[in-house]
């Protein structure tokens, strides 16, 4: 494919830079390679900001990776990809993904907190142009949110992908950040009859609803049963 060629071995962790070292807890944040990607790919909604017109903008949408790329669909109409399209140098972005592990309970509303996972990346958005990039890209980004899905699926036709658009990030300038831990108090609050602790927060995946059309005999696909 046109443009996507990564290290054959890339180094373990991103380099920090002024924009992915936090002002505050640094501490928590990470460069490390794996965890940023066991992050990115335990989910499929990401946050996309960039600046339209002089004002912020932030948008929810759906992912993909592939190695060092993330990719990002929507339609030709949607504002960055507009913007994508129409800027040479590409567009500023930054995208966010995050994870809620534990609600943490304290006994003061000030201490009340959350575990969390969390991905930022910066860096300048491209279009894809390169149809071949384009259709393995909506492959990933279809599997990214169902593994297994895109080859049980009709593929877009032109019409389709004259449609829609793909936009490409590179994973240059990232960082992690983790929070773990249980409450922390004041020792004057511990006394207090608040109940205090840990909420897990889970994602569970409800039984599939059947279309009432679907096909005589189209049996439910294995990785469905498996979610």
């Amino acid at each position: 494919m046109q443009g996507t060629q990564q290290p054959t071995s890339p180094p373990s962790a991103y380099v920090p830079t002024d924009r992915t070292v936090p002002t505050r807890s640094a501490k928590r944040a990470s460069y490390d390679r794996d965890l940023v990607h066991a992050i990115l790919d335990a989910d499929y909604v990401c946050h996309l900001g960039f600046v339209r017109d002089g004002a912020p903008v932030v948008l929810p949408t759906l992912y993909g990776r592939i190695g060092e790329r993330l990719y990002v669909h929507g339609s030709t109409g949607s504002r960055p990809l507009r913007m994508t399209g129409k800027a040479d140098p590409g567009l500023p972005v930054c995208l966010t993904v995050t994870l809620v592990d534990e609600l943490v309970l304290a006994r003061s509303a000030f201490h009340h907190s959350v575990n969390y996972r969390s991905v930022v990346v910066h860096g300048t958005a491209h279009q894809v142009t390169d149809p071949e990039e384009k259709l393995t890209a909506l492959d990933a980004l279809v599997d990214h949110v169902v593994a297994g899905r895109s080859a049980d699926s009709r593929p877009a036709n032109a019409k389709e992908l004259a449609a829609t658009a793909v936009i490409r990030l590179d994973l240059d300038e990232v960082s992690a950040k983790v929070h773990t831990g249980g409450v922390v108090d004041e020792a004057e609050d511990l006394s207090l009859p608040h109940w205090a602790g840990l909420v897990p927060v889970r994602r569970q995946y409800g039984a599939p609803v059947p279309d009432p059309g679907l096909a005589p005999g189209t049996a439910l696909p294995d990785y469905l049963t498996a979610l």
